[in-house]
């Protein structure tokens, strides 16, 4: 009985022992973690959906899209579902390559992450997000699909918005392209992440990179009630995504078309040439009316995924680098265009501006003798003259002279270095700031740079002038390469009389961009003062509210009095018509838009010249600067000049492309304003510019001209004048 009684007990203490236990846990549940095992219940009842937002459009300055959207049924695969099977997705793939007549080998390079020895077609992004292997599948296709789901799990098919390119290949470098985000971009953006809706893309270039945060616009969220096998009841709670802002620029479509025929004709035109770039901008403002490189390519060769065969075209030397802008990347000497700095620290070092200068056909610099193009004398001129001719003699003369006074080759300190710091004043050796990124900063070869370049080169100079250049098969060539080791290795540091006289009329080590020249004339030109060119002019809203008017920052000022820059403006004036691109003029109605400007033809060792030519219209006010550069194109005059003037006779309505009563009509205000329409599609640069003049004409056959203000937005977020 004892025993009995003794077990009795213990089985009530295990009893009350576990109801204790029991209600610990129970209270712990309910109460200390109650609210997280609700929030788990709900996780599993609920799927939240991020709902990506449409992406804004880019227009030009008329309210023509530059890029826009167009739906299209998209098929994506989620390769972290297809890893979890048993065959690793193997007949998922052969199915879905059935339906779209792709090969499943592609299909699988298609979602294989991009890495080491991963080529090209595979997947860029994040791992975690649905791959689009399809941006142009049929209604027929995704029916399939969505009809035998089971058949196709991890597999979506639906309508996502696809970036459109009405213009081709215009401005394609200008505008940039869209890639999948990427794990690294994920971490590094900030907000990216949060709202990151798994079918993302971000701006990878050109305007779409700079502006791709507010291009993005803010994810939109659906909550979705599921039940245990995941099947969808209904939604529960829904958050609209906000639209991306549209980004209104200041390029003018039409004239961006016709730059872009401009320079792929000169490129023609010239056989050897192998690169060109336009650029036009409004030097009253600053702002960008146009912006081209060729070679260029079609942005449209982003969407859906690109292959390695057309990444590395793009890349290629071969092909001409055409995913490059030489208009804001390309480094090129600059040859006599760059004399309106030289003229400009002759001033400042005490050059009358009325002087009379010799003019010989060639000038010892130190010990060696320049010469004159063709060694042609002009004789005693004014500085006015000698910049409608282009002599060179007088800069050499000057800068050489300016080199001595500074110390030569024992430089006093702090050496003035008055051609340098001038060329500094107009912008050159530093970026423009303009709003695309990647911008190049040209080169002014100081004694600093000289000092920095012996440093970094002094090493394998001294070594070639040693073993010299037995690989180069040109012995006259080998023999001055290890020369020029020899020199350099001594006494690379120094910045020889030489080096000054080149540097004079942009030739030597001087390095620019075709955006940096463009911006330096429109300060002379204008008001004297230096601007950030600008492209993006105002973002709105998709109702049309204004968000932000994006201004164009003044970097500085022209060291020059205002007469001293109608000065040499009056002389650049002249070129056109009486000076070096008087046979490129030859027959334009100076009467009714007279062009002013400077042709420039640089020596390139190995290669034939670069081609230039930096000019304005109208003389009296200037509304345009364009600047035309052609790679190998020869001379300023011949190449450049040509395209330039090509330019202006489809900005105004002159020539051969207009017709008689556009002609007659052209003035430089226009009197009457009517928006263009839409741009016709263009599959590449000749049609952009056909397009655009067809669009862009008046009633009475005349061009519309950029009228310099923003334009209005109505309220249904369209761009009227």
């Amino acid at each position: 009985m004892t025993r009995m009684r003794t077990r009795l007990v213990v089985l009530h203490v295990l009893v009350v022992t576990l109801l204790a236990v029991l209600s610990v846990r129970l209270w712990q549940v309910q109460m200390m973690r109650g609210a997280e095992f609700v929030s788990a219940a709900d996780e599993t009842r609920n799927r939240n959906v991020i709902v990506p937002a449409v992406r804004g459009q880019i227009l030009d300055a008329w309210g023509r899209p530059l890029v826009r959207n167009r739906t299209a049924l998209v098929i994506s695969v989620d390769r972290t579902a297809l890893i979890r099977m048993s065959d690793g997705g193997a007949g998922v793939l052969e199915r879905l390559s059935a339906v779209l007549g792709t090969p499943a080998k592609l299909l699988e390079k298609r979602i294989q992450p991009c890495g080491p020895g991963v080529t090209r077609p595979c997947w860029t992004g994040s791992p975690y997000q649905p791959i689009p292997i399809d941006q142009k599948a049929t209604t027929r296709e995704a029916l399939q699909i969505l009809e035998r789901q089971e058949e196709f799990p991890g597999v979506t098919a639906e309508v996502q918005a696809v970036r459109e390119y009405p213009g081709g290949r215009s401005g394609a470098q200008m505008l940039g392209y869209l890639q999948p985000a990427t794990e690294e971009e994920l971490e590094k953006r900030e907000g990216l992440k949060a709202e990151f809706s798994g079918v993302d893309v971000v701006g990878r270039d050109g305007l779409e990179y700079v502006y791709d945060e507010a291009l993005r616009g803010k994810t939109g969220l659906r909550k979705v009630q599921v039940d245990r096998m995941g099947k969808s009841l209904g939604v529960e709670q829904r958050v609209a995504p906000i639209p991306g802002d549209t980004l209104i620029t200041s390029i003018d479509a039409r004239i961006q078309g016709i730059v872009e025929k401009a320079i792929h004709g000169a490129m023609k035109k010239v056989p050897q040439a192998d690169g060109a770039a336009g650029v036009v901008l409004d030097p009253r403002s600053g702002r960008v009316l146009a912006l081209a490189s060729a070679p260029g390519y079609d942005p449209a060769i982003w969407t859906g995924g690109i292959s390695e065969k057309e990444y590395q075209r793009l890349l290629s030397e071969k092909e001409g680098k055409p995913l490059v802008s030489r208009a804001i990347n390309g480094q090129f000497a600059p040859g006599s265009t760059f004399k309106v700095s030289s003229v400009s620290a002759m001033l400042r070092a005490g050059y009358p501006l009325h002087g009379q200068y010799a003019c010989p056909g060639s000038y010892m610099v130190g010990s060696r003798s320049f010469s004159n193009f063709r060694g042609i004398g002009l004789g005693t001129l004014t500085l006015h003259t000698a910049l409608v001719k282009s002599c060179d003699t007088i800069f050499y003369r000057s800068s050489y002279e300016q080199w001595l006074k500074d110390g030569g080759l024992r430089p006093k300190k702090p050496p003035k270095e008055r051609f340098a710091n001038m060329a500094r004043s107009f912008g050159f050796g530093r970026p423009t700031g303009i709003d695309l990124p990647g911008e190049s900063s040209g080169r002014i070869p100081d004694r600093t740079w000289k000092k920095e370049m012996w440093t970094a080169t002094s090493a394998n100079n001294c070594r070639r002038s040693r073993t010299g250049y037995p690989e180069v098969a040109d012995k006259a060539r080998a023999a001055f390469l290890k020369r020029l080791a020899y020199e350099n290795c001594l006494e690379g540091y120094l910045l020889r009389p030489g080096d000054a006289a080149n540097f004079s009329i942009g030739q030597g080590d001087v390095l620019v961009t075709p955006l940096q020249l463009a911006a330096a004339y429109a300060a002379l030109v204008g008001d004297g003062k230096l601007r950030s060119p600008r492209i993006g002019w105002a973002r709105v809203r998709p109702d049309g509210t204004l968000v932000k008017k994006i201004e164009v920052p003044v970097r500085g000022e022209l060291p020059l009095s205002s007469t001293e820059r109608a000065y040499i403006k009056n002389a650049l004036s002249q070129v056109a018509s009486d000076g070096t691109a008087a046979g490129a003029f030859s027959g334009f109605p100076m009467d009714k838009v007279k062009v002013g400007g400077k042709t420039g033809t640089a020596e390139v060792w190995g290669k034939a010249d670069t081609s230039w030519f930096a000019s304005f219209a109208p003389t009296n006010k200037p509304r345009f600067v364009v600047v035309v550069m052609v790679s190998q194109g020869g001379m300023g005059g011949s190449t450049a000049a040509p395209a330039a003037r090509e330019i202006y006779e489809g900005i105004y309505g002159f020539g051969s492309g207009a017709d008689g009563e556009a002609k007659n009509q052209a003035m430089d205000q226009p009197k009457e304003t009517k928006k263009p329409e839409d741009a016709e599609d263009a599959e590449d640069a000749g049609d952009a510019g056909d397009a655009g003049d067809a669009k862009g004409q008046r009633k009475g056959g005349r061009p519309e001209l950029p009228t310099g203000e923003l334009p209005k937005i109505k309220s249904d977020g369209t761009v009227a004048r």
